[in-house]
């Protein structure tokens, strides 16, 4: 027995145990619908309402703070609005937009489309909370760093209106679970699969010359990631600045060129996906199951209420925390909205085209690659290489989030984070040598079973968020605060 079945059968039974009470279903109309989905929409339905839908009403707002129309550079913090939301966004943007979509539309039909579509609208104003939180609570430190985060609106937020001991504690609790999911689904999950995507794209497994140097490739992934996060959020910012609108123009551009080659069969895709949110054949739970498969897409794909990305958000310059909630907003429409819904209409469109791909037996990236393939047969390769770069660049936002999650455990000094930046590139490596699924795994329920705090610190919290906007808003409408752009 090798090292890593050893591993995962002595993790196994306590991951089972973890996933089983964070993944537990309830049946609804026939449908199987997991708590921890049903809690993350319920939180972004509220927030959208008791906000009064500022999803909507600042989305252009959000576009002109990110392009630096309100930016200080005397503020506090550590890098731009465009940075913070280019870091925040390289941590969602991964494999899952390209694999876990395919996977949703594989069981729930084109419809599952819709109903993901409507989670990313909802998470938006769920994102928008967390960041404005994690500016308002951040710790500035002498240096003039910041270290910010859920860890610390739990603790801070908690403290000051219930219990000292108890947002301590769930602060604690929080970031333990930062620490251990960014080791795996945030590290050795995307080390794994960027070694996948090279060794399919250099000739797969009976032809690669890589197909059994995954020790070589995590080796050269992990130098790759210690050199651009041992200069900390502004190293990561000024690499996510350049890296995800490349990768994102990349997929995004292919994704249109793929659909505009299909645009026979385009309203037909279309018509699939809106008549199948509501009228799915052959789905377990039919119109709830096919929602419940779209939910959980975007969910897991965006991220909005489990918190990670309002750590990278919370590094922001500036002095006004309503500031870097808009800029957030725009994050789950740009993983969600976007990219997520080019990838379905990639697949639906070669559903349509050809229907019998649709039980071709493929599933995940393998869908997705095979749908671009049968339009253009070299896109498989480019796709590859945005695989590759969603992966990395991942890692390079979770490395940063495990680390002020750990700092906030153990305390801030050198050789705290050099010791963290060392496990972390090591895991990195790992991943590219052995496939622990359950250790995967477990870190997969720990990072969900935090949304839990998360969501719930949030409402508590809510009157604090609609005051920051309301104050906001105000000083913008009377003049306090003017636009660098008349």
């Amino acid at each position: 027995m090798g090292l890593d079945s050893a591993i995962d059968q002595a993790v196994r039974p306590l991951t089972d145990a973890l996933s089983g009470v964070v993944f537990y279903k309830v049946s609804v109309f026939d449908a199987e619908v997991p708590l921890v989905v049903a809690w993350l929409i319920a939180g972004g339905l509220i927030f959208t309402i008791y906000l009064r839908f500022i999803s909507v009403r600042g989305f252009t707002h959000a576009i002109r703070i990110v392009r630096g129309d309100y930016s200080d550079a005397r503020a506090p913090g550590e890098v731009s609005h465009f940075q913070a939301l280019c870091t925040a966004v390289s941590g969602t943007v991964g494999i899952g937009n390209i694999g876990g979509v395919a996977i949703a539309i594989s069981l729930g039909g084109p419809g599952a489309t819709f109903w993901m579509i409507v989670a990313g609208l909802l998470g938006m104003t769920t994102k928008l909370a967390e960041c404005t939180l994690a500016v308002l609570y951040r710790h500035e430190h002498a240096d003039g760093s910041v270290s910010g985060g859920p860890m610390y609106y739990l603790q801070h937020g908690i403290s000051e209106g219930y219990s000292k001991r108890a947002g301590r504690a769930i602060g604690s609790f929080y970031a333990l679970g930062i620490v251990i999911g960014c080791l795996g689904i945030g590290n050795m999950f995307q080390s794994n699969q960027a070694y996948v995507q090279f060794v399919e794209v250099t000739g797969g497994m009976d032809g690669s010359w890589f197909a059994d140097k995954g020790a070589l490739f995590g080796l050269v992934v992990a130098c790759i990631v210690a050199a651009v996060i041992v200069g900390g959020i502004k190293s990561i910012a000024r690499v996510t600045e350049v890296v995800v609108p490349f990768m994102a123009v990349l997929y995004v551009v292919g994704a249109l060129v793929t659909i505009a080659l299909n645009y026979e069969v385009v309203p037909m895709a279309i018509e699939a996906i809106v008549v199948g949110a509501f009228r799915p054949d052959g789905v377990s739970g039919g119109m709830v199951g096919v929602m419940v498969l779209g939910f959980q897409r975007a969910v897991f794909s965006n991220e909005a209420g489990i918190g990670s990305a309002a750590i990278a958000h919370s590094a922001v310059r500036t002095d006004e925390p309503a500031t870097e909630g808009y800029v957030s907003l725009l994050e789950p429409f740009i993983d969600t909205v976007v990219i997520c819904t080019l990838t379905a209409l990639v697949v639906v469109t070669a559903m349509v085209a050809d229907p019998s791909s649709a039980d071709s037996g493929l599933a995940g990236i393998e869908m997705t690659s095979a749908a671009f393939a049968r339009t253009i047969s070299w896109s498989p390769y480019p796709l590859s290489l945005a695989a590759i770069l969603f992966a990395v660049s991942t890692m390079f936002a979770w490395a940063y989030y495990g680390l002020k999650a750990w700092t906030f455990l153990v305390g801030d000094s050198k050789w705290r984070r050099l010791a963290f930046n060392l496990v972390f590139c090591a895991f990195a490596a790992l991943g590219c040598m052995v496939q622990i699924d359950a250790v995967l795994d477990f870190s997969d329920a720990l990072v969900f079973l935090i949304c839990v705090p998360n969501i719930l610190g949030l409402l508590l919290l809510a009157p604090k968020v609609r005051n920051e906007m309301t104050s906001y808003e105000r000083k913008i409408s009377n003049g306090e605060i003017e636009s660098s752009r008349k």
